[in-house]
C-alpha cells in the first residue's frame, strides 16, 4: 500500500513533536529529581548519579527518535514505541496510588504518540 508522500511527511512530524515533547517532560522530571537529591537531608551519590542517567538518556533516547523520524528513518520507531508502552505501564501504578492527575495526562500523551508512531510509515 503506497502512501502520500506529504501525509507520510505530515505523520511523521506529528510523532516527531510528540517525541520531544516527552523527551522535553523526561527532562523537566529528570532535573526535578535531581534537585530533590541535592537539597536531601543526607547527600548519596549513586541515587544522584541514577537521576542524571535517567534524565539523559530518557530525554536524550527520545529526542534521538523524534530526529530520526523528522528524517524519516526507521530507528526511530522502535525506541518510540518501547518508551510509550513503559508508560504506559507506569499509568497502571499511578492509578492504583490514586494520582490520577497524572496518569490521565501521561496515559493520553504516551496513547496519542504509541498509535502515532504505529501508523507513520519511515520512507
Amino acid at each position: 500500500m503506497t502512501q502520500n508522500p506529504s501525509k507520510a511527511a505530515k505523520a511523521r512530524a506529528l510523532v516527531a513533536s510528540l517525541l520531544l515533547i516527552e523527551s522535553a517532560v523526561i527532562a523537566a522530571l529528570g532535573l526535578w529529581l535531581i534537585l530533590l537529591a541535592l537539597r536531601a537531608d543526607s547527600f548519596e551519590f549513586l541515587p544522584l548519579l541514577g537521576d542524571l542517567l535517567f534524565a539523559a538518556l530518557g530525554s536524550g533516547g527520545l529526542a534521538a527518535s523524534a530526529f530520526g523520524y523528522r528524517r524519516g528513518k526507521y530507528f526511530g520507531r522502535a525506541p518510540a514505541v518501547l518508551a510509550n508502552l513503559i508508560a504506559l505501564g507506569v499509568v497502571s501504578y499511578q492509578v492504583q496510588a490514586g494520582l490520577w492527575i497524572v496518569a490521565v495526562p501521561l496515559a493520553m500523551l504516551a496513547a496519542a504518540t504509541l498509535l502515532a508512531a504505529l501508523r507513520a510509515i519511515p520512507e
